[in-house]
């Protein structure tokens, strides 16, 4: 497993969660690292992304600046915190890494590596 992602859980609206993608066994240097979700009977789709460099990030237009991705390289970490919270976010929260450049961030098919999905739930 290359990519693991964590932090999921029980919130209620208006909270805060922070997940974190672990890729503990190799850098992904030069690829972009994103997060997705997946609600139940819906597409997967595109949250955020962001360089390994950290110097570019990319958002869905839907999350109206709730969430923030950030990724520290030494740790080979990224993070997604996620701000007042809807329970329209509930969803299996997935990250990735894509080795196209940044012009690909929000496309799905060019993740080539996938973690196996944390479970967020957002209680009215």
């Amino acid at each position: 497993v290359q990519l693991q992602a964590s932090g999921g859980g029980l919130v209620e609206a208006g909270g805060s969660l922070t997940l974190s993608c672990s890729t503990s066994r190799r850098a992904f240097g030069g690829h972009v690292m994103g997060w997705f979700r997946q609600s139940s009977g819906k597409v997967r789709e595109f949250v955020a992304g962001i360089t390994w460099s950290g110097d570019d990030t990319y958002y869905a237009d839907s999350l109206e600046g709730r969430f923030t991705i950030s990724i520290e390289r030494r740790e080979k970490m990224i993070y997604l915190q996620m701000n007042n919270l809807k329970p329209e976010d509930t969803a299996v929260y997935y990250c990735a890494a894509s080795p196209w450049g940044s012009a690909y961030a929000t496309e799905m098919k060019r993740y080539s590596y996938w973690g196996q999905g944390t479970l967020v739930t957002v209680s009215s």
